[in-house]
């Protein structure tokens, strides 16, 4: 009997962050693929959580989460964008943020706010790729615009040529997901400008926020009160404090649009993990100096990387923040990405992430023939990279 059911979404393939993950546990390769940290959360915040748990706090918290959490995330912020605006300008706590179960469920939700059938969203690729899917699923069309490799920087003009009388809002991504690029503040002056021109709206994906390096800073939404009256800032407590398990994440917008991503988000989780709540307001409070340092943790990290891999056949691009480094294995292999990340996991022992599928299917044979570029992530102890690098030098 033939099925009658037709699928909402019949071009969505598995992750590729699952796929390369399921092979590395297959060939017991190590796994530079997916994102997630090898180490484990601070001490102090598993101490809070447990106390949390012990204490009977397992019941549901507020929908937009517990207020301590609220306020402590406000003075977070304060502290690291907002130092130079008036108490007028501030992000509110109790008004403007929402928890969320993980940044995924943030951007969903901030995607379902906006977008309505048949609206545009820019977003650049390569993208991380829950993007388009929520788009596709609130009825809009995304609009692909390349970023220009290999410093992966926006092409202004190429974005105000795609906007047109459809386009609803501009996704970005900085730190850059994928590819470690940021964001300076040229590009948010000019973002500024085309939303103000054009009537658009934001969603900007920090949720890598305190991971920059070389002395570069974050330029956030945050930071720009104008822009962010006209946007949802996305950010992950699981990146921040190596618990991405959690799932923990928030959500921050001005006080209208914060009203209405607080609709969908009540029947979507109607609130998240309250002991975690718990243990991360304290830990916010408590331990701020966890944030401020993880700039210079994660740099030390990248390079021992860079340093292991220098005499490797791999061109290697900026990392300039996010825990990934690009490399350009053109000199290595023919094979196009997938292939080599496959043949790089089964053969030699190492899990990387192929960039082809973060980049429209209409795009890849384009790409292939193009780009021989693959991610590594460096969230993981130091001898498990010096060891990954060993490896990947005899290529």
């Amino acid at each position: 009997m033939s099925s009658s059911f037709t699928s909402k979404m019949p071009n969505v393939e598995t992750s590729i962050f699952t796929e390369m993950s399921i092979l590395a546990n297959q060939y017991q390769a190590i796994n530079l693929s997916q994102g997630f940290p090898e180490f484990d959360t601070p001490n102090f915040l598993k101490d809070k959580i447990n106390q949390a748990i012990s204490e009977g706090k397992n019941q549901y918290s507020p929908s937009n989460g517990l207020p301590e959490l609220l306020t402590q995330i406000a003075e977070m912020v304060h502290r690291q964008y907002q130092t130079h605006l008036p108490d007028a300008q501030k992000l509110n706590g109790l008004n403007n943020v929402t928890i969320t179960s993980g940044a995924t469920e943030a951007l969903w939700v901030a995607i379902q706010t906006l977008v309505r059938p048949n609206d545009e969203v820019i977003i650049f690729d390569p993208a991380y790729d829950s993007y388009e899917p929520a788009v596709e699923l609130a009825g809009g069309i995304c609009r692909h615009i390349t970023l220009d490799a290999p410093n992966y920087a926006i092409n202004w003009p190429r974005v105000e040529q795609s906007i047109n009388e459809k386009t609803r809002a501009i996704i970005i991504n900085s730190p850059h997901n994928p590819t470690g690029s940021i964001l300076s503040e040229s590009d948010l002056d000019t973002l500024q400008s085309l939303v103000e021109k054009h009537n658009l709206y934001v969603i900007s994906d920090e949720v890598y926020e305190h991971m920059t390096f070389d002395g570069l800073r974050h330029e956030s939404v945050l930071r720009y009160p104008q822009l962010f009256n006209r946007s949802f800032v996305v950010s992950s407590f699981g990146k921040t404090f190596h618990c991405t398990g959690w799932k923990m994440g928030y959500c921050a917008a001005p006080n209208e649009l914060m009203a209405e991503f607080r609709k969908i988000h009540q029947y979507v989780t109607f609130c998240s993990f309250t002991p975690a709540q718990i243990a991360i307001a304290q830990m916010l409070k408590e331990q701020p100096a966890h944030i401020t340092e993880l700039a210079s943790f994660y740099q030390q990290k990248r390079d021992v990387l860079i340093n292991a891999l220098k005499d490797s056949r791999f061109t290697l691009l900026p990392s300039k923040g996010t825990y990934f480094l690009l490399l350009d294995y053109s000199a290595i292999s023919t094979l196009n990405d997938r292939e080599f990340c496959q043949w790089l996991t089964k053969e030699v022992g190492v899990a990387a992430i192929p960039l082809s599928p973060l980049y429209p299917v209409e795009q890849r044979p384009s790409y292939h023939k193009n780009n021989k570029v693959i991610r590594l992530c460096f969230a993981k102890n130091d001898d498990t990279l010096r060891k990954a690098a060993e490896i990947l030098c005899q290529l």
